[in-house]
């Protein structure tokens, strides 16, 4: 298993070594030992998984402590492009965000820390997304911030508009974002 932590402080990828042969595949989806070599000493405490349909985009959503979560998140079938969004105040990195593809090709994971917003946009009709969570979900801790915001300018490379709920519709501007990380 190879953890690579990326130019944001914090937010690692993950990419399993996978073996494959006439009968299909095998990989470890977690290896603590693996993550504590990589200085992340983790507690799982929640498992979440969606079914999204292609041009769904389902973020920047985060939790405020004291239920701030960190998210190991990976595709099981099909495809999206995965975001997350330096919401931590002081950091070099605030406002920033890392894409990737995470695909069920590719079995490729991203581990985002708490004091970021996550993000993905479906690219294949019934994508199954998984999240492990280091802390339980507290509806009175959620928050979004705005999808498009131009100030953090991800690039969706959307071809067509994307289905989005009432609540990513009406996400924060990270200008007015107080953050509490």
């Amino acid at each position: 298993m190879e953890v690579t932590e990326t130019f944001i402080k914090g937010l690692f990828v993950i990419k399993p070594r996978v073996f494959e042969d006439a009968r299909g595949y095998f990989f470890e989806s977690y290896n603590n030992a693996a993550f504590e070599k990589a200085g992340l000493n983790l507690n799982f405490v929640q498992d979440n998984q969606s079914l999204s349909q292609k041009g769904v985009l389902r973020g920047l959503h985060f939790q405020n402590p004291p239920f701030a979560q960190g998210k190991l998140v990976r595709v099981i079938t099909g495809s999206v492009y995965d975001v997350a969004v330096d919401i931590r105040k002081g950091s070099p990195t605030y406002g920033k965000y890392f894409g990737l593809e995470l695909t069920e090709a590719n079995k490729w994971m991203m581990y985002i820390p708490p004091g970021f917003a996550h993000g993905f946009l479906t690219l294949e009709d019934d994508t199954v997304f998984s999240y492990k969570c280091t802390n339980y979900y507290n509806k009175a801790s959620e928050d979004c911030v705005l999808w498009n915001d131009p100030e953090i300018g991800i690039n969706w490379d959307l071809k067509a508009e994307p289905l989005l709920s009432d609540k990513d519709k009406e996400g924060k501007k990270i200008k007015d974002l107080i953050s509490q990380f």
